[in-house]
């Protein structure tokens, strides 16, 4: 299987989205990442549900949706609403997380789990056969461009070591970070998802910037 591409609408131009998510559906970036904050879970607040479901009526590619918020199980009907391939919440946000993984699934979607840097892969073991992807973040949540963080590379293997013996079918995911130094690296330890934001959005052109991804 070649490399999957999410590229980060974080990172987009917000005065003239239309142009970003057009140039995604040219592209050969496989989904559309999407990164809801709240400003309580992380030190940040991005975009709700009005520029989502704007972006989710243009947008050709399936979305990928990452929430960065206290109690995410709050919007599984309304993302599911919006027509998301997938729900991603994290493990440090969830108290009942084997049943918001399980209401996802009911709502239409596939489901994911993130990990902060600082939780242990450990911490999936009971529920890594139910998840369809685990996303580990590369940087700490909340802002973009920041520096990639080097423990992500034994965490991938450690990860895939889970996976393995487990039997679980979930792909691999990271953002944080991503760009022409690490991506490499993160493909070779083992990553089946590419998230990028700047990288992506900044560069001079970024469908070639993708395509480059997509050929790791």
């Amino acid at each position: 299987m070649s490399t999957l591409v999410s590229p980060s609408l974080l990172a987009a131009n917000f005065l003239n989205l239309q142009k970003d998510v057009e140039m995604i559906n040219r592209s050969e970036a496989d989904w559309l990442h999407m990164d809801i904050m709240d400003g309580v879970f992380v030190p940040n607040i991005s975009f709700g549900f009005p520029v989502m479901e704007a972006v989710a009526k243009i947008c050709k590619k399936p979305l990928d949706v990452h929430y960065m918020i206290v109690k995410p199980e709050r919007y599984i009907k309304q993302t599911a609403a919006i027509g998301a391939m997938m729900m991603n919440v994290h493990y440090e946000a969830c108290t009942h997380l084997h049943r918001t993984i399980h209401e996802i699934h009911e709502a239409g979607m596939k489901a994911g789990v993130t990990l902060n840097p600082s939780t242990p892969i450990c911490m999936l073991k009971d529920v890594i056969k139910d998840v369809e992807l685990v996303l580990l973040m590369s940087v700490n949540p909340g802002f973009g461009g920041q520096p990639f963080i080097e423990n992500t590379i034994d965490k991938i293997g450690r990860l895939r070591e889970l996976i393995a013996e487990s039997g679980s079918k979930a792909l691999i995911e990271v953002d944080g970070g991503v760009h022409e130094e690490t991506a490499p690296r993160l493909v070779k330890a083992g990553v089946d998802v590419l998230v990028s934001g700047s990288y992506v959005f900044d560069s001079d052109n970024p469908e070639e910037t993708i395509r480059s991804l997509k050929q790791l």
